[in-house]
């Protein structure tokens, strides 16, 4: 039996804005879409946060059991600046500035974009599409479009018509927003554009003569429109409606919303079930911004060299920090927060390696199971990572009870424990062990040395130096213990 007959899974769903009880369409397999990246910079933080959360969701339904196609885009056309519908090409602006080919961008900010979040330790899509591999798809949905009467041809350009996909659907609820508020906050736009209306959005644009990127359609020379190269490759892959469809909060209007309008207008029909959006981080209390200077890059982070964080912190504390807040609320980072979360992830590391060093005994004396399940109803709850993790550090107190002997595991239920203790750390929160893997290994031998060069300051009666080495080494969690037998530490 797969584990998800026994899990009752619940989802917040935006569409319909409560928790809902999870049913696939096709018991035990799922479909997931989730908005990637446009490719015209290195990748942001807020972004790795969003393919970080729904790679920890891609990872927990492959836990339970479930046979997942994981869709995740690629955008390399069509994204316009400010995410308008007029203005130049994110891509072609780049190229243009940089004096390369717009592919050159893609191909540079492509590699970017997957050696950061394999450093993360994500697990790559099921398919990466790229919206210029699906031209052929957009037009033809389009064409159908049209022919259902929701889109109109303008000067080589076609829009999505709004008002009239309104009259029979509608259009705002997945934002919440009523089209009647949107017109009469637009009033005043209008006859500045060649649409019917300020909310109608691009199918298919004209390309300007200076414009890079350009395809040849039945109505002009151009590019598709940002919103439909999802509605393309999502419903080419996962099937007309699918189980999940994810992305950040900021694409929830207009990119979702228009999303939703082209498949109801092809298809008659909503093409999600599900509808999960990540939440924002945000940086020292503010919003990131290149603008304002209030941003850092990943890669800034691993190296140390930035000027917001004190130190450089490697990727699997920057995961563990990420995985301690919900997916759906905003997190704020800071160097304090980080370098919590620094200690709690060596700490966790700590238990891994501890519990492959006990012993079972007879008997029990922990409920296991309990906390088992305890592990699944907090991810149960709509992906509950900072409930399970609090789980999991009330299992590090076990692990050092029984460490201590003073609680005890028999040999079922401590391997049970052990799978599911590890199971939860390094398949579901996607965590590695990077205290074993990293300089961290030498700690033990790093720490000898300095309590080496403290005994002989002791001995010279240089107490300052012997403070120092004990004060510093208690600022970075490593408290020393001066005993009969010599001195020992423990790291907090």
């Amino acid at each position: 039996m797969a584990l998800y007959e026994s899990q009752n899974l619940r989802l917040y769903n935006s569409l319909s804005k409560v928790k809902e009880e999870f049913k696939p369409i096709n018991p035990g397999h799922i479909g997931m879409y989730v908005c990637g990246p446009t490719v015209y910079s290195n990748v942001h933080l807020g972004n790795c946060r969003t393919f970080m959360s729904f790679d920890m969701i891609y990872r927990y339904l492959k836990f339970l059991g479930y046979k997942v196609r994981y869709v995740r885009n690629i955008t390399d056309a069509g994204h316009l600046e400010n995410d308008a519908e007029s203005g130049e090409d994110k891509i072609s602006k780049k190229a243009r500035l940089e004096q390369l080919e717009p592919m050159e961008v893609v191909q540079q900010y492509t590699v970017d974009f997957h050696k950061i979040l394999d450093q993360f330790n994500m697990i790559p899509p099921s398919i990466e599409p790229t919206a210029t591999g699906h031209i052929v798809e957009q037009i033809e949905i389009i064409k159908e479009i049209i022919e259902k009467g929701y889109a109109y041809e303008i000067n080589g350009s076609v829009y999505f018509d709004v008002a009239k996909f309104n009259q029979e659907h509608t259009y705002g609820k997945l934002s919440g927003r009523k089209l009647e508020d949107m017109i009469a906050n637009t009033r005043e736009l209008a006859g500045q554009s060649e649409k019917r209306n300020p909310q109608d959005f691009a199918l298919w644009k004209k390309a300007e003569p200076e414009h890079i990127m350009r395809w040849p359609s039945p109505w002009s020379e151009g590019f598709p429109g940002w919103h439909l190269e999802c509605t393309a490759m999502s419903t080419k892959y996962l099937g007309e409606t699918f189980d999940i469809h994810g992305g950040g909060m900021d694409l929830k209007f207009p990119h979702h919303e228009c999303e939703i309008a082209q498949a109801e207008a092809c298809n008659d029909s909503s093409p999600v079930n599900y509808w999960l959006h990540a939440n924002m981080l945000t940086l020292n209390g503010k919003k990131m911004a290149k603008s304002t200077g209030n941003n850092i890059l990943p890669g800034e982070i691993f190296t140390g060299d930035n000027d917001k964080l004190s130190k450089a912190f490697s990727p699997m504390v920057i995961r563990f920090f990420m995985m301690q807040a919900h997916y759906a609320s905003i997190l704020d980072i800071s160097d304090e927060a980080v370098l919590a979360s620094e200690k709690g992830y060596n700490k966790l590391m700590e238990a891994v390696s501890n519990i492959d060093k006990l012993s079972a005994e007879a008997q029990s004396s922990w409920e296991v199971n309990s906390w088992i399940q305890k592990c699944f109803d907090a991810m149960n709850d709509d992906f509950n990572t900072p409930i399970l993790i609090a789980n999991l550090f009330e299992a590090v107190k076990q692990i050092n009870l029984m460490k201590d002997g003073k609680e005890q595991l028999n040999s079922e239920d401590l391997e049970n424990f052990k799978n599911v203790f590890k199971g939860f750390i390094f398949e579901v929160l996607g965590l590695l062990n990077q205290s074993e893997e990293s300089s961290s290994s030498k700690l033990p031998d790093l720490v000898e040395l300095l309590i080496e060069l403290r005994n002989k300051a002791r001995v010279n009666k240089d107490f300052a130096t012997s403070d120092q080495i004990r004060d510093q080494l208690a600022e970075l969690g490593i408290v020393l213990k001066d005993g009969k037998e010599g001195t020992s530490y423990t790291i907090q």
